[in-house]
Order: structure tokens, then C-alpha cells, then sequence
């Protein structure tokens, strides 16, 4: 069960102090919350200045769910952070509402095709087994950087088609973004505004190289693709629109994967009887995905804007108001999920919303990270007899500037292999 649950104090909570997420998320709260305001405003604190002033708080799995689907009452265009950022406002597929996202989603769809999915399961499968090898050599390793971060950053280079000689410098590039804004590891906004443009102006040479050169990867396809639109026009993504999505994807895509493994592996470290089961029964492993997705839920919240005047749970929130969906709370609900608290990788039904909560943004590479998942925790069981912690794990804590307010950065492990 989480800390102090029935004692927490919702009017004193201040989700900007970036020290309540020092621990990882903080469950104890919003257990309160989901009993006692599960449509709550967060009041206006030094700490909101910056983000824009205050915004209403949702916590439980309907109110995520329902949100997340209507996109007439709850619009995206304003994005998914906190903070309203008018310059990409409406530019990237995170901030865009239909038709507009109708249309790039489905190129963007377009680069998937059943046989490049084939492939890169193939590949994922390759660079599981890599990475496992090289830090088994080793024998102790940091969980996160070594192992869960490399597999999700591989395979995006593989989607984009990034050179093995670039695939260094842009991981640590996207690592010192994602780690930015902790006040353990700050940096300046001119000095993240400059990272930007050295991956955005990476991409934008990516993208013309496949224009001049293609290549058999899902990027080349992505700059050729074309969709009929229902007036009968063809469309085609964008320059920009191409070079936006490509900085999503390295800055974003990853993490939400390295989360999940990362975050996995402790559980599993934490509950060894269920590691036992999974051993005893790989068939689980589908099932253990789910639950690894549900019990970790990488991505905290994301934002959406009411688009009129509205009311959830007899609340009434103003048109232009900012609607926050915390997706970890809801994955704890204890309407939808029996013992929540539980880690039970046979759970049935598993509802999650850690891809979001249904409707137009359901995470389009969900498929993708379900089977990055399940092979290399299937490689890991094939070559890991053991898994010691050798110290506490540590979290970053980027803060309510971006969505992956907190993540595991450092999980020192021992790999006994088999």
C-alpha cells in the first residue's frame, strides 16, 4: 500500500516541488485524491508561475479514460505539457486535433508495413541479446543507462535510420534533454534550446538524405509516403512535420520504453516469487508485459484544454483551462483494479492507460514497445540466473515541465549469468 494514504493533507499538496518526486511517484497522494477530490484544482503556487498558473488534477481511470476520448469537449492543440508552448502549438502529432492528426497519423502509419514491423522485431530481438551479452561480461551494470535505455534508442535509430557511428552522440544528446530540468542536473533553457536545434537540424539532414539517397528503413518510406485525403487530394508529410516527429521520437519515444524495463526489472527484484513464476511459466510473459506496463506507467500525465465550459464529477472547469491526466494514479484505481497495489503478472482483466487512455492519441508505437518488452525480458531470463541491487536505485525528477515527470536514472545491478 502507498505511504500515509488515509492522513495525506490534499491541501497542502504541491506537485511542482520537485522533492515529492524524488522517490518516484507519489502514490500516497493521490490515493487521497481519487477518495477525496478526484477532480481537484491545483491551487496557483510559486511553483505554478512558470507552468502557467494553476490546472485541474484527474486521478481516477473513467476520468482519464473519458477525457482522453473526447477530443471535441478536450482539445490537444496546446500539447501535452504543462506549460503551454505556442511556438509548437499545433505542430507535432501530440499537439494536433483531428482532421489535422487524422492525417498524419495515418502516414505516419503508412511507414509501418507488416513487413518492416517483421523486421524490426527481428532487429529488437538482435539488440536485446547484444546488450544483455556485453553487460553480462561485465557482471554489474547501471540497469538503466546500460541496458534498458540502449534497446528503445537502438531501435529508433533502426526506424529513423541513424548511422552506428551517430547513435552515440544523439543518445547522449536526447539523455541530457530528458534529465534537463532536474535541479540535480540543470541545465539553463538557452542550454536545452541548443540541444534542440542540434537534434532537430540533425533530422532535417536525416530526412533530405533519404529524400536524395532512400534507404530501406521506415524513414525513407515516411518521406515518400502518400495518403488520399476524402476530397480526393494526395497528401504527404511535410518537411517539418517529418523533422518534428523525428525530434519526438528521439526525445521522447525512448523513455517511455527504458521506463517500463527499467521499472520492470525492480519489480521483479522486489517480487521474486513472481520472476519465480514467470520462469516456471513463459506463457505469462504477455500477461507480465501488461502488468510490467500497468505497475510502472512511464508516462505520468499528459494535457488537455477544455475546449468550452464543462463540468467532470460536478466540478465546473472554464473554457481554456488546462486538464492534467495522471495515468499512474489511474493504473492504482482501486474501482478497475483489484488489490492495485499488488504486482501480479497473471492480472485479468488489465485495463491500463499507460499508452494513454484511449481515442485519436493512443500511442502509435504501443505495439513496437510491447514486443521490445517481452524480448528482453525473455532474453534476460534465457541468460540471467540472477539479478542482485547493489545500491538503491535513484530517480531523475525532470519536474511538471514535461510528461515524464520522474524516472528511474540510476538502478545498480549484479547479472549472475545462467
Amino acid at each position: 500500500m502507498p505511504r500515509d494514504s488515509a492522513t495525506a493533507n490534499i491541501d497542502s499538496i504541491d506537485f511542482t516541488d520537485h522533492e515529492l518526486w524524488r522517490h518516484g511517484f507519489p502514490h500516497d497522494l493521490f490515493t487521497s485524491l481519487r477518495t477525496r477530490a478526484p477532480v481537484w484544482r491545483h491551487p496557483d503556487t510559486p511553483g505554478t508561475v512558470p507552468l502557467g498558473g494553476g490546472f485541474w488534477v484527474l486521478s481516477r481511470h473513467d476520468d482519464v479514460q473519458s477525457v482522453s476520448r473526447d477530443h471535441g469537449r478536450f482539445r490537444s492543440f496546446e500539447g501535452p505539457r504543462i506549460p503551454v508552448d505556442r511556438v509548437r502549438a499545433g505542430q507535432q502529432i501530440v499537439a494536433m486535433d483531428p482532421p489535422q492528426h487524422t492525417r498524419v497519423r495515418k502516414l505516419i502509419s503508412a511507414g509501418f508495413t507488416p513487413r518492416m514491423v517483421a523486421t524490426l522485431e527481428a532487429q529488437a530481438r538482435a539488440w536485446a541479446v547484444a546488450i544483455l551479452e556485453g553487460v553480462l561480461e561485465r557482471g554489474e551494470c547501471n540497469f538503466v543507462q546500460d541496458v534498458a535505455y540502449q534497446l528503445p534508442m537502438h531501435m529508433i535509430a533502426d526506424i529513423v535510420g541513424v548511422p552506428e557511428s551517430d547513435r552515440a552522440w544523439l543518445f547522449e544528446r536526447a539523455n541530457l534533454l530528458l534529465v534537463a530540468t532536474d535541479p540535480r542536473s540543470y541545465l539553463a533553457p538557452q542550454e536545452r534550446s541548443a540541444i534542440q536545434l542540434e537534434i532537430f537540424d540533425y533530422g532535417k539532414r536525416l530526412g533530405a538524405e533519404k529524400r536524395r539517397a532512400p534507404a530501406d528503413d521506415v524513414w525513407t518510406i515516411l518521406t515518400h509516403a502518400e495518403i488520399e485525403q476524402p476530397d480526393g487530394t494526395m497528401t504527404k508529410l511535410s518537411e517539418l512535420e517529418l523533422d518534428l516527429f523525428f525530434s519526438l521520437l528521439i526525445i521522447a519515444g525512448s523513455e517511455t520504453t527504458r521506463g517500463a524495463i527499467s521499472s520492470g526489472l525492480l519489480a521483479f527484484h522486489d517480487h521474486p516469487d513472481e520472476l519465480r513464476r514467470l520462469r516456471a511459466d513463459r506463457g505469462l510473459m504477455p500477461a507480465a508485459v501488461e502488468e510490467i506496463l500497468r505497475w510502472s506507467s512511464p508516462v505520468i500525465y499528459f494535457k488537455r484544454t477544455a475546449v468550452d465550459d464543462t463540468e467532470l464529477r460536478g466540478e465546473r472547469i472554464a473554457a481554456g483551462e488546462r486538464v492534467i491526466m495522471f495515468f499512474p494514479s489511474a493504473n492504482r484505481d482501486e474501482e478497475v483494479f483489484a488489490h492495485p497495489f499488488k504486482f501480479d503478472i497473471g492480472r485479468s482483466p488489465n485495463p491500463h492507460v499507460s499508452f494513454g487512455g484511449g481515442g485519436v492519441h493512443f500511442c502509435l508505437g504501443a505495439h513496437l514497445a510491447r514486443r521490445q518488452i517481452s524480448v528482453l525480458f525473455e532474453e534476460l531470463l534465457n541468460r540471467v540466473a540472477d539479478v542482485e541491487l547493489v545500491q538503491e536505485p535513484e530517480y531523475s525528477v525532470a519536474g511538471l515541465e514535461i510528461p515524464i515527470t520522474v524516472a528511474l536514472k540510476d538502478l545498480p545491478v549484479r547479472l549472475t549469468p545462467r
